[in-house]
């Protein structure tokens, strides 16, 4: 997140002085919170938080559910003061906000730094009681990024990361192992406080030296629940390089930064960020069932035309869409008779469809996407990810596959269909997009 170096320095008597205020200040137990639920998706960090204006812009015109923001910290680029992270915009307010509306918010931490790297804060290296001062360090930091979470409403259970720039060597034995017991203590601190640790750091220093210890000497350190990998190759997923990192560690609980600093605009808002892929908490899950009405399979390979006379399977998926949306009472049994042909009829009058009693692709397309209307993007899952997909199929596009959890395919397609039905085609489902699916998509 390349943090400039900031003149502030605390020395470890400070910060043990910190954590014993910060403690008062916290008190005993940490509020509960229940654990979110799994996503894979799109994510920005910004550092600052950007204006609310802006955030609404983007919630509703680009890929990214999740928002990276810098908290506070000695080294924050936003910061004016050890305990005033210098934020405009950045307050409890904002963070209710951001996450009533949908963000996942990513608070960070960025406090010392390698002891061998230039920065103006730094971890102290000496190896004494088994760097005992770095680990003192990490926890008078964990604690005190506690504090200003709560202050902002960033309840426990919540992942705090912790930034630690990359650039630094890992070759430097004391340089690596106070760096490694610094983010121990962090960790350490952060669960006694029923928070979550997260590390961000370069694939090739941080996140190796971490992996590489737990793979050389486990248990030495304690190892954070999830990391935030940089590696600027432009690829957006959570793959691992298996020459820094292993193939199954933190599997399901990975963030990967993948472009550094660019430049980007959605719904008239430009902004300078980086561009991040995640996949927490397990990530985004699909349906344990797609089957519906009971026993019903409504993943056909296409959605033909039908009518009176018509028999099969679609004719069965068709009576069960008409249970659901059209008040059909009669049997599933895959008979296209004139009971059917007037639920059908009724459906079309209802949602401005040509009333002809017949089934085309407008009323298969309007039959799959009823229901409510939330925002969807890459790694929404559950029923509205259903819905849009089977709809998309109806509608012509293929290439869309039913699993219950939205991926970039499956946003390409919206972005189609919103261009066929002369709408932004931002490939995020709004409202407006909704309502053109529940008509036909015409």
């Amino acid at each position: 997140m390349h943090a400039p170096a900031s003149p502030a320095r605390l020395t470890v008597v400070a910060a043990v002085v910190l954590a014993f205020c910060a403690t008062l200040l916290v008190g005993g137990g940490a509020e509960a919170a229940g654990s979110k639920d799994g996503l894979t998706g799109y994510a920005f960090d910004a550092r600052c938080a950007p204006t609310q204006e802006q955030m609404d812009a983007w919630l509703t015109s680009s890929p990214f559910w999740g928002v990276g923001i810098y908290i506070g910290g000695s080294t924050a680029s936003c910061q004016t003061s050890a305990t005033d992270p210098g934020q405009p915009h950045l307050d409890a307010t904002w963070v209710s906000r951001q996450r009533s509306s949908g963000w996942r918010v990513l608070p960070i931490w960025v406090g010392p730094q390698a002891a061998c790297s230039s920065y103006a804060d730094l971890i102290d290296p000496n190896p004494a009681g088994d760097y005992a001062a770095a680990d003192a360090r990490g926890r008078a930091e964990a604690t005190a990024a506690v504090v200003r979470a709560r202050e902002l409403g960033i309840k426990a259970r919540t992942t705090l990361w912790y930034d630690l720039e990359g650039g630094f060597d890992v070759a430097d034995e004391d340089c690596r192992r106070s760096a490694l017991r610094f983010l121990s203590g962090w960790t350490e601190a952060l669960h006694d406080l029923r928070y979550r640790s997260g590390v961000y750091s370069s694939i090739s220093a941080g996140i190796h030296a971490l992996d590489n210890a737990d793979n050389l000497s486990p248990g030495s350190y304690e190892m954070p629940d999830q990391v935030w990998f940089a590696w600027d190759n432009d690829r957006a997923n959570v793959d691992v390089d298996q020459r820094w990192v292993r193939k199954d560690s933190w599997e399901g609980e990975r963030i990967h930064q993948y472009q550094l600093h660019t430049d980007a605009a959605y719904g008239g808002v430009a902004l300078t960020i980086d561009r991040n892929f995640l996949e927490l908490d397990g990530g985004s899950q699909p349906p344990r069932n797609l089957l519906a009405c009971g026993r019903t399979d409504l993943d056909l390979r296409s959605y033909p035309r039908l009518r009176t006379g018509r028999s099969g399977d679609a004719v069965e998926a068709l009576q069960c869409l008409l249970r659901k949306h059209a008040g059909y009472r009669s049997r599933l049994d895959g008979r296209y008779d004139t009971q059917v042909a007037r639920a059908v009829r009724k459906f079309q009058r209802r949602h401005d469809l040509r009333q002809t009693g017949r089934t085309d692709p407008a009323t298969w397309t309007a039959l799959f996407a009823q229901g409510s209307k939330p925002l969807v993007k890459v790694g929404s899952s559950g029923d509205a990810a259903l819905r849009l997909e089977r709809a998309l199929r109806a509608a012509g596009f293929g290439s869309v596959k039913v699993t219950g959890v939205v991926t970039d395919r499956t946003t390409r397609a919206v972005a189609r269909c919103q261009r066929r039905v002369g709408l932004d085609p931002t490939g995020v489902v709004t409202t407006d997009t909704w309502k053109a699916l529940q008509t036909g998509a015409r």
